[in-house]
């Protein structure tokens, strides 16, 4: 890669990349410099230092992220909504291993409160389990529930966990059933915890 035409766009998007291939918690200033063919320090009218960068990845993946699963759940609701909603979880967590990692960075509430992926992000999700009939604390619970699940199973999966002859894909078919089955049979609330109607 050559220096000429450098942005922070650029910078950012081979951040991502570099991410993907090496791991997000490698990804350093010095390596992404490098495979630009430049000094530390033509990154740094870009990005301003590397906090920053990985914040940017962050914003990037969590975009890129939604987009997936917002045009697999376009058009869907109940059970095949909560399919097409793991499945694109899964895929992206698996395809794009560094961007993932990204998404589970701790970002500024101040820069999230402004990012419209995280927004988008608990838009999507908030609807898909409101039509379980599940509204607050339920709801908070419920999105724990899920992001628990796909995030434990897709690292799981990774990194080789699954050593069992049983096909993972059976695997994962069936966990989503077994979601599909209590989101539906929400426990009722206890006591000090109204559950909404």
């Amino acid at each position: 890669m050559v220096r000429a035409g450098l942005t922070t766009d650029r910078v950012v998007a081979a951040a991502a990349d570099l991410a993907d291939s090496i791991g997000f918690d490698k990804v350093t200033i010095s390596a992404l410099a490098r495979g630009f063919g430049v000094k530390d320090a033509s990154l740094y009218s870009h990005v301003r230092n590397l906090n920053d960068l990985r914040t940017r990845v962050a914003l990037l993946a969590a975009g890129e992220f939604i987009d997936r699963i917002e045009a697999a759940v376009a058009g869907r609701a109940g059970k095949d909504a909560l399919t097409a909603f793991a499945d694109a979880y899964r895929a992206f967590a698996l395809e794009r291993p560094g961007r993932y990692a990204a998404t589970q960075m701790r970002v500024d509430p101040a820069v999230a409160a402004e990012s419209s992926a995280y927004h988008r992000t608990l838009g999507t999700t908030s609807a898909m389990l409101r039509a379980y009939g599940l509204t607050e604390p339920d709801l908070t619970d419920a999105v724990r529930l899920l992001r628990s699940t796909f995030h434990g199973f897709a690292a799981l999966e990774a990194g080789g966990g699954f050593g069992a002859p049983r096909e993972v894909q059976t695997s994962w078919e069936r966990s989503v059933e077994a979601l599909h089955f209590v989101l539906e049979n929400w426990p009722a609330a206890t006591a000090g915890h109204v559950r909404g109607a």
